[in-house]
């Protein structure tokens, strides 16, 4: 058994979606989409995949406040069904769009810190 990469916190640099072993280059090329390499050090990022891990994550997250939230919502003031539909599908989408790189990053941040790769088992 390996013991961890020494680093950057892999939570701080995927929170901030940046490479995680620099903590200085970008870690997405694009939205969702993982750079081939860090610009700054050069990391392979091309390997590293966080599956369905993030949007897991994410939908429990945003599950959990927006139906707490519509419940306290509705209990308080009770608004029309057309309200609610409005509120809470915006809500849900903008948290949902908001959340998705960072957990991302953090999943990957913490896959190459502790060396694990796709499919990869034994060395």
């Amino acid at each position: 058994m390996t013991t961890p990469a020494a680093g950057p916190s892999a939570i701080l640099v995927g929170l901030r979606c940046r490479c995680p072993r620099c903590g200085q280059g970008p870690l997405f090329a694009g939205y969702l989409t993982v750079a081939p390499q860090c610009s700054r050090c050069g990391l392979d990022l091309s390997r590293h995949d966080s599956g369905d891990g993030p949007a897991v994550f994410v939908v429990l997250i945003v599950g959990f406040i927006v139906i707490g939230a519509a419940l306290v919502v509705e209990g308080l003031w009770s608004p029309p069904l057309w309200v609610h539909l409005v509120a809470w599908i915006a809500l849900a989408t903008g948290l949902a769009l908001a959340l998705l790189p960072p957990f991302k990053g953090v999943l990957i941040a913490i896959e190459t810190k502790h060396d694990a790769g796709e499919g990869e088992r034994d060395r």
